[in-house]
């Protein structure tokens, strides 16, 4: 049965300074990028966590070079449709191949249910620009074909990566201080309600990630292009997604109206 969206009220709002100063400690292993390399509008951009790190800095990859591809080197994400184990970066042809790797918090997140939905009107504008849609979400396969079937979207572009290792390693915020919307950006939620409800007419809760750690986790948006990272967009907080437009941009020559 479908479940209704609660929105939050006022009296969840958490101050960005309180929220944002909550972090996870940081690994003490990474890999850092050049400063001062000229980034998209809209870009968010520090540091990539090496794979052996573990917990997320809080910090994304700087888009140029291959620093976020190597980083992936040796994370696997579980096929929605059958629970096999996938590399990532196999994926995706590392010679010239393009792709949209869509990082959703989790398969019970109403917010997510409306970016997912928003990548699939966006497929063929993808499609056109040759990108290949890779969307990943923190959860168990089974967890995410709740939201294949319900959404519904496309399974065979759905993978799941229940232990977040795809997050870790590309830097993406985790924790409780995030999770709580900060007023600006659950003014930027309230803004999409009418895509919201659409999105969410068949949601419900049981997407949700059974270790509820995994519901802390915020999501981010990359594209490459073969090894190289075009675009890199992490999550502020809960509902802040990477502008549309500038990942089609990234994609190549398509046409965004």
């Amino acid at each position: 049965m479908a479940t209704a969206v609660q929105f939050p009220r006022a009296a969840l709002i958490t101050s960005r300074a309180s929220s944002y100063g909550q972090r996870v400690p940081a690994p003490t292993a990474h890999a850092s990028f050049p400063r001062g390399r000229r980034v998209l509008r809209g870009r968010r951009s520090l540091t990539v966590v090496s794979a052996a790190a573990g917990a997320s800095s809080g910090s994304a990859p700087d888009a140029g070079g291959t620093t976020a591809w190597d980083a992936l080197g040796g994370v696997s994400v579980l096929a929605s449709s059958t629970g096999d184990a996938v590399p990532l970066r196999d994926l995706w042809d590392p010679t010239e191949g393009v792709a949209v790797v869509a990082l959703l918090r989790h398969f019970g997140c109403f917010c997510c249910w409306e970016l997912a939905s928003v990548l699939k009107d966006s497929m063929g504008k993808f499609d056109s620009a040759g990108a290949k849609l890779i969307a990943v979400g923190v959860g168990t396969p089974d967890k995410a074909r709740i939201l294949a079937d319900r959404l519904p979207f496309p399974s065979e572009y759905l993978y799941a990566d229940p232990e977040r290792k795809a997050y870790n390693v590309l830097g993406l915020y985790h924790g409780l201080g995030r999770t709580g919307p900060s007023s600006a950006q659950l003014a930027k939620i309230y803004s999409r309600l009418d895509s919201i409800k659409k999105a969410t007419k068949n949601y419900t809760l049981e997407g949700a990630p059974a270790d509820l750690t995994g519901v802390l986790q915020q999501g981010g948006m990359f594209v490459f292009r073969g090894k190289e990272l075009a675009y890199a967009w992490k999550d502020e907080g809960t509902g802040d997604h990477a502008p549309m437009d500038d990942v089609l941009s990234a994609c190549g020559k398509v046409s965004v109206a």
